[in-house]
């Protein structure tokens, strides 16, 4: 009887130990397909040159990306309804903005994707009430963002003095953004 019994928890354990292995494996799987997914919509990747744009900040000056050869660029897409976006936006003034003050051969170019300029400005407004101070530019017909991706917000793209995208980064992770900090810091030195 002791037998059958514990012939029964060793199969309950070998099933169980099973199942988690399937799971894991299956999370894996959706997780790697949700990447495909992502990358798939990407345009630019890392590697790539950045397509050149102009885009008008809120303030009403126009900023052209090809101006700012020789500098290190953080172009970031976002949205003002995007959570995660604004996750990020909460890690940009400590993380970015006061790490590279005063280091002039480095710019921060967030662009709202697909928005107009009253909402872009009122977020802006919120946001600045909460210490998240920057100038924003605006792409209210997706022109600027379709040069470098069909879908998925937040996006960053870190491009070097000469151009070319170093790093691509898709979604709010705070791990992947510290690494994109050390990345800017790198190409600054």
């Amino acid at each position: 009887m002791k037998s059958k019994f514990y012939i029964e928890i060793i199969a309950g354990l070998i099933m169980s130990a099973m199942l988690a292995t399937s799971m894991r494996a299956n999370a894996q799987n959706e997780a790697d397909s949700m990447r495909k997914v992502m990358e798939d919509a990407s345009i630019v990747k890392a590697g790539d040159y950045a397509p050149d744009f102009s885009v008008e900040m809120l303030g009403g000056r126009f900023l052209k990306l090809s101006d700012l050869k020789g500098k290190v660029v953080l172009l970031n897409f976002w949205a003002t309804w995007c959570g995660p976006c604004m996750m990020e936006f909460k890690e940009i003034p400590d993380k970015i903005l006061k790490r590279f003050e005063g280091k002039s051969d480095f710019v921060f170019i967030p662009i709202s994707r697909e928005e107009t300029r009253e909402t872009v400005r009122n977020k802006m407004n919120q946001l600045k009430k909460d210490g998240i101070d920057f100038p924003a530019g605006i792409d209210p017909d997706k022109m600027i963002y379709g040069l470098y991706a069909k879908s998925y917000i937040p996006r960053n793209y870190l491009i070097d003095k000469n151009g070319k995208v170093i790093h691509a980064l898709i979604g709010y992770d705070a791990k992947e953004f510290a690494v994109l900090a050390d990345r800017i810091e790198e190409l600054l030195k």
